[in-house]
């Protein structure tokens, strides 16, 4: 099997994971959301498979748990906001000269809080359509009511880097794994 199938394998196994992680063990949050597992497989998509392949197999997988979780409406933003999470952690960690933990620890930060921030922008715009309302008070009730999400997603992509962390090393025994993440 040549370097192109094995990549294209591992990045839908990924995405699949990613789907089960995400679903598989969730904590419902006051806000209606859940904190889950899949970050930690999101960051290792951009770490393992690098920046773009990282961002198709954890935005794909992630949107995937959307829709079979009931969360279908926000799949889109999920898509994005997850692809966009990875891409941000294998950029980092893929320039980055420091040891492999601290790697994580310096891709994972700005990816996670790049997901904190997608998911509060994308909340002010949900609250904002059912309130059918563009005015500065909708726009205030909005801002509050999606900043209450903040602290959960902030415990969730803790919770992410967390998870990479204690996986990469395991991960980093797989032959082709550990030459894609070397380079």
């Amino acid at each position: 099997m040549n370097n192109k199938t094995k990549k294209l394998v591992i990045g839908a196994l990924l995405a699949a994971f990613t789907t089960v992680a995400t679903m598989a063990i969730k904590f419902p949050t006051p806000t209606f959301g859940y904190i889950h597992l899949g970050d930690g497989l999101v960051l290792l998509c951009g770490i393992i498979l690098g920046p773009l392949g990282g961002a198709l197999s954890a935005g794909i997988g992630s949107m995937f748990a959307d829709i079979f979780s009931g969360y279908a409406s926000f799949a889109p933003a999920t898509l994005i906001i997850k692809a966009v999470t990875a891409m941000i952690a294998g950029f980092l960690f893929h320039r980055s000269k420091l040891k492999f933990s601290a790697k994580t620890l310096v891709a994972g930060i700005p990816a996670e809080l790049f997901m904190v921030f997608g998911y509060f922008a994308y909340e002010i715009f949900l609250t904002m359509i059912a309130a059918q309302s563009s005015s500065s008070s909708s726009l205030a009730a909005a801002v509050t009511a999606s900043a209450a999400g903040i602290p959960f997603n902030l415990a969730q992509g803790v919770a992410g880097i967390v998870i990479a962390l204690a996986l990469l090393p395991i991960l980093m025994k797989i032959d082709e794994i550990r030459e894609w993440i070397s380079r």
